[in-house]
């Protein structure tokens, strides 16, 4: 009988163990179309997940706008107000798109310039598989970017923004004519 409690409390901890190495941080972004209910790659791409979460928490999200739409690529956004003027950023991230994580459907991504290690708060997420975006090799036309999350609620949200009719504002291209505001983001665990 102890061996069977014993064995029994030593699977009960290792299922305890399991979930708690499975649970993912997930959060909501609240937008002016609705929900969105991201759960982050914590584990794969660590340096990341802390960066978006470090805007997540100081509040930089509330009030971006998603600046750029291009219908079967990208929905992308903050880092800019509704007057198209950029917030401030912290320190780029290293960009952690070698963690073997694709840019599929539904996928969170960084933005980032030319310069690979370059994404500071701006983000993107797939409206479909985009392979042309992924770390092919450690060169600076390979690096690709880098993978930290996915949809796992409100796909028909990134897709009504998706819908929305763009055009040129200031000096952008692809801007939703129709404002579409981050009215929040916060963490559900």
């Amino acid at each position: 009988m102890n061996k069977f409690i014993t064995i029994s409390l030593a699977f009960v901890a290792l299922l305890a163990f399991s979930a708690s190495a499975e649970a993912k941080t997930r959060v909501a972004m609240e937008t002016t179309k609705g929900t969105i209910v991201i759960e982050l790659e914590d584990e794969k791409a660590p340096l990341t997940v802390k960066n978006f979460l470090a805007y997540v928490d100081s509040g930089h999200y509330k009030g971006t706008i998603f600046h750029r739409v291009i219908k079967k690529f990208v929905i992308q956004g903050g880092g800019l107000t509704a007057d198209m003027r950029p917030k401030a950023t912290m320190p780029p991230v290293k960009n952690e798109a070698d963690n073997g994580l694709k840019n599929f459907r539904g996928t969170l991504s960084m933005a980032r310039t030319n310069v690979v290690d370059s994404a500071t708060s701006q983000f993107f997420v797939s409206t479909k598989d985009n392979a042309n975006l992924d770390h092919t090799a450690k060169t600076p036309r390979g690096w690709g970017y880098a993978v930290f999350g996915r949809v796992v609620e409100g796909m028909d949200v990134v897709d009504a923004i998706e819908a929305t009719k763009t055009g040129t504002v200031q000096r952008f291209r692809d801007v939703p004519l129709d404002p579409i505001t981050i009215t929040d983001v916060n963490r559900l665990n």
